[in-house]
């Protein structure tokens, strides 16, 4: 019996809430995700056997050929088995995933992430027979529930989990407009190499796909690619692809700036087609004592301040772009564009003609923060030049007045996605003004001395004058250095003999 989107959200999200009380809000997905992929994962064998029997003529021996089957259920280790376990539930819970991990190395290998299932300190039985109660009535094979169906409903239950978890979302969730908006931008290919170097739950990834089916073009032929520092996350990551029905991607846990995990055959930095992500904002802790030597090379256009990571993340991506067709899609806040720390580095991007447009993004979208964003574009080949440009430039886009007023968060229609866009691609001002454009020569950003700051380029934009980062630490300098001076006087005092 197939069900609709609607009936399906509500049935997981009510299995989601039966872990209210013993379970954080903020801890919700690290439990619901892995039991919903073991529900689907059962459902659809029972599904695939079914068909099997049937192709075989009831032949039970042919039908239970591995080859029938996307990926395989050990013995006890069936949805049925566990629900038919009346006590350490946890445990038998923990050993079908480590055995459904061990059968299926290559596609499953520690996609369940890292929860104990037996610790009932952190997670008490009767939470977890309540949570694999609520999905006993929910059939989750492809006859009931396609792979768009589910993965619609698992986006839903990241947006619901985003909601719950305040600012930690940003650690996991970036809004969809945002990665619709950003994925579309890139305008990604049939046949292209996708790389989100920090990835999240994999939404940009996904979205990617959806920009290629949705041009009717074939997502067979997409690779995908994803790097996520948390283990869990990376784990949801992989599982909302699988949930998709998205097979051809590699998702690798690990600290991206710190240690990248894709190299080629050279033991170099892989090249993608398109690299796309929302890094974490002004990382403080991010590896800074050892990239001027860095061994991937991606410091070639200079060294980011130690205290914030930003334009780590920038390099690394152009770094990781194809060097004739790549492009690169990148939110950074406001001061990634302006701060004096950071202007060798803009100078050097600028120079080599890689850095092609700057949007600004209305405020107070993000779960993580209030402040506004903007995206920036890197192509290997920059596209801006124009017979009536003699001179290099970039694009610079203010989108800030795109959005539709909410109650916690701001947010954006189709509407507003498509005025940005179309302000992209033509180099133009939207009819109705809400979206302004100025096109500016490489001569005139290096007499600002290399700020991108919008408010510099366009005058609907609000000029951002301040960085609270690097005021706090100008701030805190200026306290360091005036107590050096006070030492400094309270030693003259007494050598002249005057005692406070």
């Amino acid at each position: 019996m197939t069900v609709t989107l609607p009936e399906l959200e509500s049935r997981l999200w009510a299995a989601a809430n039966s872990l209210r009380g013993p379970v954080e809000h903020a801890d919700f997905k690290a439990y619901v995700f892995p039991v919903l992929f073991f529900k689907r994962i059962s459902d659809t064998w029972d599904y695939e056997h079914r068909r099997a029997l049937i192709d075989f003529g009831n032949d039970e021996t042919l039908a239970l050929h591995p080859d029938n089957y996307r990926f395989q259920v050990p013995d006890e280790c069936h949805w049925r088995d566990i629900r038919r376990k009346h006590k350490n539930v946890g445990v038998h819970l923990q050993t079908a995933l480590d055995l459904i991990q061990q059968a299926n190395p290559t596609t499953l290998g520690g996609i369940f992430g890292d929860v104990a299932w037996g610790n009932t300190d952190r997670l008490p039985e009767h939470a977890l027979n309540n949570l694999l109660k609520s999905f006993d009535e929910i059939n989750l094979d492809p006859g009931s529930v396609s792979g768009d169906m589910l993965g619609a409903a698992y986006e839903y239950l990241l947006r619901e989990f985003a909601e719950a978890s305040g600012k930690k979302a940003g650690e996991f969730f970036t809004p969809p407009p945002i990665v619709q908006l950003v994925t579309h931008l890139l305008d990604p290919q049939p046949g292209e190499s996708i790389y989100d170097p920090a990835c999240g739950s994999a939404g940009i990834l996904v979205e990617a796909v959806n920009e290629v089916r949705d041009a009717g073009g074939d997502t067979r032929t997409l690779r995908l690619y994803g790097q996520e520092v948390n283990l869990t996350t990376a784990a949801i990551a992989r599982m909302n692809l699988y949930i998709h029905d998205i097979e051809d991607f590699d998702i690798k846990r690990g600290d991206t700036l710190r240690t990248p995990k894709f190299h080629d055959s050279r033991n170099q930095l892989a090249r993608f087609d398109v690299v796309i992500a929302n890094p974490p904002f002004s990382l403080k802790n991010w590896g800074g004592e050892a990239w001027q030597n860095d061994p991937w090379k991606r410091s070639s256009w200079g060294t980011p301040p130690k205290g914030n990571g930003d334009y780590a993340w920038i390099q690394h991506m152009v770094s990781s772009m194809h060097p004739k067709k790549g492009r690169v899609g990148v939110v950074m806040p406001h001061g990634a564009l302006f701060r004096a720390a950071e202007s060798e580095i803009r100078a050097g991007l600028i120079n080599e003609n890689l850095l092609e447009a700057v949007i600004g993004l209305p405020q107070n979208l993000f779960y993580s923060t209030s402040i506004p964003a903007c995206i920036m574009i890197f192509r290997a080949v920059n596209s801006r030049i124009r017979e009536n440009r003699k001179e290099e430039g970039i694009l610079f886009i203010d989108g800030s007045q795109r959005y539709v007023r909410g109650r916690t968060r701001n947010t954006m229609d189709a509407s507003d996605l498509k005025a940005i866009i179309d302000s992209y691609r033509s180099g133009e001002d939207a009819l109705d003004g809400s979206v302004t454009t100025y096109w500016a020569p490489r001569a005139e950003i290096k007499k600002n001395g290399w700020d991108l700051n919008l408010g510099r380029y366009l005058k609907s934009a609000v000029v951002e004058s301040v960085d609270v980062h690097s005021a706090l630490k100008h701030f805190r300098q200026a306290q360091d250095s005036l107590r050096e001076a006070e030492s400094r006087f309270d030693a003259r005092l007494k050598a002249a003999g005057y005692e406070q």
